[in-house]
C-alpha cells in the first residue's frame, strides 16, 4: 500500500524485430544460439505452473495467441507441475513461463540447475530470460522466461510478443501484425533491471462525450451502471488493462467525471488486482472513493471537514476496508466538489487534520510550500501547470523522503484559459489532436528524472485516443529513462512507425519527421485557441508559410497514405494521417478567415472566393470527423465526438461555429476603380482611401515598399487585385534596370481576382551603396471603364559587412537567430547548453545540460556566444533591444526563480527573471491568458543595451540557474515587425 499527496537509439542484436527502446533477443530466421518459437509449422508448447500469479496465466494466454498472429501456428498452453512436465511438453524443447519465488516449476528450476537470477532476485518488476539445458527431469532444454515478481513475468511475455511485432495498440489502434512462418529467440534471451519510474500510470479524464459515448456503444446494451449509468464496466477495462500491461504501465486513475470504479462493476477492483494493474484515484477523489460521486450517493452531510469530519472519515474508511485486499495507493488531501478549492477560510489547519486522520486509516501544493506538513512516508506528487509544465520539483533537501517523489501530467485539460480535448496531445490534459511535442515531454520528465521525482508518474490522457504513441513514449521513457536522451528522440518515433505500419528505415524516417512537424505546428498554439489573427497576415509571410508548411505535410502524410495496404491503411489515419488532415484543415480554415476579413477592409473583390473557402472548410471538418468515425464499420464512432470551434470561454463549446466572415457584393462596381493594389507588409490597398495608407486616411500618398541586400526573404510582393466584378488586364513596369518584375503582366477577373507580383534584384553590385529609389506603375485596362494606373515607390538599401566578418547579419531592421546556431558554446564545470532538436515553434531549443543543482553568478557560467552585424540601431541612437522567446517553464528550483543573463560585448550582462514570482499554489498573472505564456507556447524577455554602434558584435547567452529554454533570438535595431513566430532566420555569413 502506498499513499500519494497530490500537489497541485535501438540495439539490433537480431534484425527486423520490433521493438521500440530495448535490446532484442527475437529473430525470423535461425542461427547455431537461437531457440525455436515456431519452425517447420510447429510452435513450442508454452507451461506455466499452476500456483503462479492469475495475472501470469492471462499474460501467458495472450502470449499464445501473439505467436499465432504471427505465424498462423497454434502453440499449446499448459498449466503442469513438474511431475508432468514431459507429457505437457510433448516431446518438444517448451518455452516455461513464472514468477521467482511464486512458480514451483520456476523454484525447482533455480534449484535444480543453480540458474543465476541473482540480477532480477528481489528487484522491482525485473526479469530475464534464457536457454536453459535440462532444466527439469525429462525436458533437455527450455526457454525460460523468469520474472522477480507477477509484473516481471508479465512484463517479460508482452516485451517478447512486442519484439515478434504484435503492437500494444494491435486491438485500441488496429495496428496489423506482420507475417512471419518462422519465429526464433536468442539462447541468451533478453533482461530488464527494475523501472526507472516505479509507478507508471494513466489517468482517464475528461472522458465526456467521447470515450463514454463509445464505451456505451461497445461495452454495454445502451445502459450503463445502476448507479451513475457509466459504460466503464469490467469489459472495458479488461481491454485497458491489457493495454497498459503491454505499454509496461501499471498504475491507474479510472474515469471519474460520470463514473465510480469500484462500484460501476463490482467485478472492476478484483479485475485489476488479477491483471496486476495497481488502482488509484485521481487529485480531487481520497482513499479510493470517486468524489462527488459516491459521496453524493452514499455520503451523509455536507463535504465540509470543520462541520462534518466524522461522516467523511466514515466515508474515507469505507473506501479503504473496500480497497484493502488489492494493490492501491491512496490519494490524501481533500478537494472540493467538483475539483474546486476548498471553501474553508482557513485551509491549512483543516488540511492537516485531514492528512492525520487518513494517516490513522490506514494532495495542495500551495499549502505544502505554505509550511503544511507531510509524512515522510507519503508520495510527493508534483502536478504540472495543465499544459505541459511541471510547477517544481523536489529540491535538494526533499530527496531523501522514504516517500519519494512523483509527477501528474496532462495530455488532455478542462478549465482556464481554454479546454483543450480535441486533437491535442501535449502530454498534459488532451484534446483529440497531436499537439504535444515529444521533445517537450522528454525535456519535463527528463528533469523529474534527474531530481528524482521517480515513485510515481501519472498521465492525464483524457479519452485515451489520440494521444496513442505520445502515451507509449512518456511510459516508455519511465520504464527506461536511461534509452532515450535529446538527441535521439526521432529514433522512437522511427522505430514506432516501423513496428505499427512495417515500414522501410527510409520511409520510417519520413513519417518521424512527419510526426515531429505535426506536433510542433499544433502545439505552436493549440487548435481551441487558434484564431483568424494569431499568425501576422502581412509580416514575414507568415500567414502563407504556415499554411505552405501545413500543405507540405498533408502532401507527405497522404504520399505514405496511399502507399500502404489496405489492412494498413486504418491504423496509419487513426495514429498520423487524421491528425494531420484535421489539424491543416482548422488551420487553413482559420487563415482564410483572416484574409477573408483583411481583404474586406482593403475592398478587394476575393473576399468572397475566401468567405466560400472558409464555408467549405469548415464542413469538411465534420467531413474528417466522419471519415473517422465510418473507418472499420463504426468502431470507433464518437470517438471524435469533441467539440472544437468557436470557443467563447473555457468550457468547450456546445457545437462547432464558423469563425466569422465578410462578403462584398457580387456586382457592385468599386468606386475607386477596377484595380486594387496591395504591397507587401501593409493593411492599406490603393487606390482609394483607407485608414491604414497613413495616419489621415485620405489623400494619402502612393505606396512604398522597400528591401535590403539582407533581406529574407530576398523579394517583395505586390498583390494586384479585382476591386468588383469587372475583368481587367494589368501591366507592370518600372523606372530601374535593376528591379525585375514577375509576372510584368496578367488578367484579372471574378473567377480569378487575385494576381502576386513579386519585385528582385538579381545583382546588387549594380547598386549603389546605400539607397536606391525605383517607381513601379501598374496599369490596368478594362472593357467601358477608364484606365486606371498605381505606382508604388521602392527603395532598396544596399548595405555592406567588414570584409572577413562571419556571423548573422541585419535586415530589415532586425537579426533574428536560432538559439541553437550559436557561434561558440563555452563549457564551465561539465555544464554546457544543449541543444533539443525539434523541440520549439520553429526550428529546436537549448537548455544547460547536465540539469545539477549548481548555479552561477551573471558572466560566471557556461554560455553561448552569437556574432552579428548591425547597420543600424533605434532611431539611431545607439540602442539596440535583445528579444528572445523561451518555452514556458515555472520557477521549478523552490525558493531560487529561473535566471540567464545577455550581455552584448563587454556591457554589463543584464540579469533576467522571466517568471515573475506568484503565491504559492499559483501561477504568474501572464501564465494563463487566452494570449498568455502557455497559449502562445512561449515566454518573451527583453533588454536594450546602449551603445552598440553599426557593426560587428557579439551577444552573450549566460546560463545562471537550470532549466531555462530558449528557443530563438532577436535582436531589434529598429525595424522589427509583430508577427507571432517571429522573423525567419537572418542571413548567416559563414
Amino acid at each position: 500500500m502506498t499513499r500519494v499527496l497530490v500537489l497541485a537509439g535501438l540495439c539490433t542484436l537480431f534484425s527486423q524485430v520490433y521493438a521500440i527502446g530495448q535490446d532484442s533477443c527475437v529473430s525470423f530466421k535461425s542461427s547455431s544460439s537461437s531457440f525455436a518459437v515456431v519452425s517447420n509449422g510447429k510452435a513450442a508448447p508454452i507451461l506455466v505452473s499452476a500456483d503462479d500469479w492469475a495475472g501470469v496465466h492471462l499474460a501467458a494466454a495472450d502470449f499464445a495467441s501473439d505467436i499465432q498472429k504471427v505465424t498462423s501456428v497454434k502453440a499449446t498452453l499448459t498449466n503442469t507441475t513438474s511431475s508432468n512436465l514431459a507429457t505437457a511438453s510433448k516431446g518438444s524443447l517448451p518455452i516455461i513461463v513464472g514468477t521467482l519465488g511464486k512458480s514451483s516449476l520456476i523454484n525447482q528450476i533455480v534449484n535444480s540447475t543453480g540458474l543465476d537470477v541473482s540480477s532480477i532476485q528481489g528487484k522491482w518488476e525485473s526479469f530475464l530470460t534464457r536457454q536453459v539445458k535440462n532444466p527439469l527431469p525429462g525436458v533437455a532444454s527450455a526457454y525460460v522466461v523468469i520474472g522477480a515478481d507477477k509484473r516481471g513475468t508479465i512484463f517479460a511475455l508482452y516485451d517478447h510478443s512486442e519484439q515478434f511485432g504484435v503492437s500494444p495498440w494491435y486491438w485500441w489502434a488496429d495496428v496489423p501484425t506482420t507475417q512471419h512462418p518462422e519465429l526464433f529467440v536468442s539462447s541468451s534471451g533478453c533482461s530488464h533491471g527494475s523501472p526507472t519510474i516505479k509507478y507508471r500510470g494513466i489517468f482517464l479524464n475528461d472522458e465526456q462525450p467521447a470515450l463514454q459515448s463509445w464505451a456505451m456503444d461497445n461495452f454495454t446494451n445502451g445502459t450503463g451502471s445502476a448507479q451513475l449509468n457509466s459504460p466503464f464496466n469490467h469489459l472495458f477495462y479488461s481491454k485497458l488493462f491489457e493495454l497498459m500491461l503491454r505499454l509496461k504501465a501499471n498504475y491507474l486513475w479510472p474515469a471519474m467525471w460520470g463514473s465510480a470504479f469500484a462500484i460501476d462493476d463490482p467485478l472492476n477492483q478484483p479485475l485489476a488486482d488479477t491483471y496486476g494493474v495497481v488502482m488509484g484515484t485521481s487529485h480531487q477523489e481520497p482513499m479510493m472513493r470517486s468524489t462527488p460521486n459516491e459521496f453524493i450517493l452514499f455520503g451523509k452531510g455536507t463535504w465540509h471537514y470543520v462541520n462534518n469530519a466524522d461522516n467523511i472519515k466514515q466515508f474515507y474508511f469505507e473506501g479503504v476496508q473496500r480497497a484493502k485486499n488489492f494493490e492501491s495507493i491512496y490519494t490524501l488531501g481533500m478537494r472540493g466538489f467538483g475539483d474546486l478549492p476548498l471553501s474553508e477560510p482557513i485551509n491549512i489547519q483543516p488540511l492537516e487534520q485531514v492528512l492525520a486522520d487518513q494517516s490513522d486509516l490506514q494532495g495542495l501544493e500551495g499549502y505544502y510550500d505554505d509550511g503544511m506538513p507531510v509524512p515522510d512516508y507519503v508520495t510527493l506528487m508534483w502536478a504540472d501547470d495543465n499544459w505541459g509544465n511541471i510547477r517544481r520539483f523536489p529540491i535538494a533537501s526533499e530527496r531523501n523522503r522514504t516517500g519519494g517523489a512523483g509527477v501528474y501530467y496532462h495530455f488532455d485539460y478542462v478549465g482556464d484559459p481554454r479546454d483543450y480535448k480535441w486533437i491535442t496531445a501535449r502530454l498534459t490534459h488532451i484534446p483529440r489532436i497531436a499537439t504535444t511535442q515529444i521533445e517537450k515531454v522528454y525535456e519535463q520528465m527528463s528533469i523529474a528524472v534527474e531530481r528524482e521525482a521517480t515513485r510515481l508518474w501519472i498521465l492525464n490522457v483524457g479519452d485515451l485516443k489520440p494521444y496513442e504513441r505520445e502515451t507509449e513514449f512518456f511510459i516508455s521513457y519511465g520504464w527506461n529513462a536511461t534509452r532515450w536522451s535529446q538527441n535521439n528522440l526521432g529514433d522512437f518515433v522511427t522505430a514506432w512507425a516501423q513496428r505499427e505500419f512495417d515500414l522501410s528505415a527510409a520511409s520510417s524516417a519520413k513519417v518521424s519527421q512527419i510526426v515531429a512537424n505535426l506536433t510542433r505546428f499544433n502545439a505552436r498554439r493549440k487548435p481551441e485557441l487558434l484564431n483568424s489573427t494569431t499568425y501576422s497576415l502581412i509580416n514575414y509571410r507568415e500567414a502563407e508559410t504556415v499554411a505552405a508548411q501545413w500543405a507540405q505535410l498533408q502532401d507527405a502524410s497522404t504520399a505514405i497514405y496511399n502507399s500502404l495496404p489496405s489492412g494498413t491503411k486504418p491504423a496509419f489515419f487513426q495514429l498520423v494521417h487524421h491528425p494531420i488532415l484535421a489539424s491543416s484543415n482548422i488551420a487553413n480554415m482559420m487563415l482564410a478567415a483572416g484574409q477573408n476579413n483583411l481583404r474586406a477592409s482593403q475592398a478587394r473583390y476575393s473576399v468572397n472566393s475566401l468567405a466560400d473557402k472558409v464555408e467549405q472548410l469548415f464542413e469538411k471538418d465534420y467531413d474528417i470527423e466522419t471519415q473517422y468515425h465510418t473507418l472499420l464499420d463504426g468502431k470507433w464512432t464518437h470517438m471524435m465526438d469533441q467539440t472544437h470551434l468557436g470557443y467563447y470561454y473555457w468550457q468547450q463549446p456546445m457545437t462547432n461555429t464558423m469563425p466569422s466572415i465578410t462578403r462584398v457584393q457580387k456586382n457592385k462596381i468599386n468606386i475607386a476603380g477596377v484595380m486594387r493594389i496591395v504591397p507587401e507588409g501593409t493593411l492599406g490597398a490603393w487606390p482609394g482611401d483607407n485608414p491604414n495608407q497613413c495616419a489621415q486616411g485620405y489623400s494619402c500618398p502612393p505606396p512604398s515598399i522597400s528591401m535590403d541586400s539582407f533581406s529574407s526573404p530576398s523579394n517583395r510582393y505586390i498583390d494586384v487585385g479585382a476591386g468588383g466584378p469587372i475583368p481587367f488586364t494589368f501591366t507592370a513596369t518600372s523606372n530601374a534596370s535593376w528591379l525585375t518584375l514577375s509576372p510584368s503582366k496578367g488578367s484579372i477577373s471574378p473567377s480569378s481576382p487575385e494576381q502576386r507580383v513579386f519585385a528582385s534584384i538579381a545583382d546588387w553590385s549594380k547598386l549603389s551603396a546605400g539607397s536606391n529609389s525605383a517607381i513601379i506603375t501598374f496599369k490596368a485596362t478594362a472593357t467601358g471603364q477608364p484606365d486606371l494606373s498605381v505606382t508604388v515607390m521602392f527603395n532598396a538599401q544596399k548595405n555592406t559587412v567588414s570584409s572577413g566578418f562571419k556571423g548573422f547579419v541585419e535586415g530589415d531592421g532586425a537579426i533574428s537567430i536560432e538559439a541553437a546556431h550559436a557561434t561558440r558554446n563555452n563549457s564551465v564545470s561539465g555544464v554546457a547548453w544543449s541543444e533539443l532538436p525539434g523541440y520549439g515553434r520553429t526550428l529546436s531549443a537549448v537548455t544547460p545540460m547536465p540539469r545539477t543543482d549548481a548555479n552561477f553568478s551573471a558572466g560566471t557560467g557556461p554560455s553561448l556566444e552569437y556574432d552579428f552585424y548591425n547597420f543600424n540601431t533605434l532611431k539611431g541612437q545607439g540602442n539596440v533591444t535583445v528579444n528572445a522567446y523561451l518555452s514556458p517553464s515555472l520557477n521549478t528550483n523552490g525558493d531560487t526563480p529561473l535566471s540567464l543573463a545577455l550581455q552584448i560585448d563587454s556591457l554589463t550582462p543584464q540579469i533576467i527573471n522571466p517568471i515573475p514570482a506568484a503565491a504559492p499554489g499559483t501561477l504568474p498573472a501572464a501564465w494563463d491568458t487566452n494570449d498568455g505564456w502557455v497559449a502562445n507556447a512561449a515566454v518573451p524577455i527583453s533588454a536594450t543595451f546602449n551603445g552598440v554602434s553599426p557593426g560587428a558584435h557579439t551577444l552573450k547567452l549566460w546560463m545562471i540557474e537550470p532549466t531555462v529554454v530558449v528557443q530563438k533570438i532577436i535582436i531589434n535595431t529598429g525595424g522589427l515587425q509583430p508577427s507571432y513566430l517571429g522573423p525567419p532566420e537572418s542571413v548567416l555569413i559563414r
